[in-house]
């Protein structure tokens, strides 16, 4: 499935309670098997994973895989480019592109998705699918969570939540040009203020 750009820094649909592409209000579907929407996550995490930011003198390059582009030609990029006020969106022959953009947007873009994964975070907060976590709170560049829940064990439901953070932190730091070697998940008990399980990306395959 193919992802504009600007879906990707505005909303981030990748995980089991967050909105989906498209701006809909209604959140995706968790029946399933949990196997199967780990296979999909994991694969949009590695997905990530492939994006390159390089930050210059003066501008900053963010080299978007084919996947993520829904414009097949130059002159549609160029479209894009002007109507954003980027410098360039370069068309690569496999299908990828450079987004050429000033520091002053790049800083922009940062905020906006800053503010777009804190706005999902609180969203999860008592939510339909986890009614037993009572907050979340992240530090400034996302690679350290702490997840308060009334649970004493976590729940299944709560323990593939980790994917999400993982990928709310390593999409931050890539877009930053600070790609994170460990995302850390804390779970605290809300009663005991204990930490009952802690969860760490590198220690994923």
């Amino acid at each position: 499935m193919k992802r504009k750009f600007i879906c990707i820094l505005l909303t981030l649909c990748l995980t089991l309670s967050l909105t989906a592409c498209g701006g809909s209000d209604s959140a995706p579907e968790t029946s399933g098997t949990t196997e199967t929407s780990e296979t999909e996550i994991l694969e949009e995490i590695e997905a990530i994973s492939e994006i390159e930011t390089e930050e210059n003198l003066f501008s900053v390059e963010i080299k978007v895989p084919a996947d993520f582009i829904d414009a097949s030609t130059q002159e549609e990029l160029d479209s894009i480019a002007k109507e954003k006020g980027y410098k360039s969106i370069e068309l690569h022959e496999d299908g990828s592109a450079t987004y050429t953009m000033t520091k002053s947007q790049h800083k922009e873009m940062m905020s906006e998705l800053a503010e777009t994964i804190n706005s999902s975070l609180s969203e999860m907060i008592n939510s339909e699918d986890y009614p037993n976590i009572t907050d979340i709170t992240a530090n400034d560049d996302f690679t350290k969570f702490t997840v308060t829940t009334t649970s004493t064990e976590l729940s299944l439901v709560e323990s593939f939540s980790v994917l999400a953070f993982y990928t709310f932190g390593g999409m931050y730091n890539i877009f930053n040009s600070t790609p994170a070697d460990n995302i850390q998940v804390e779970f605290v008990n809300a009663d005991s203020g204990e930490v009952i399980n802690t969860a760490n990306s590198s220690d994923m395959n």
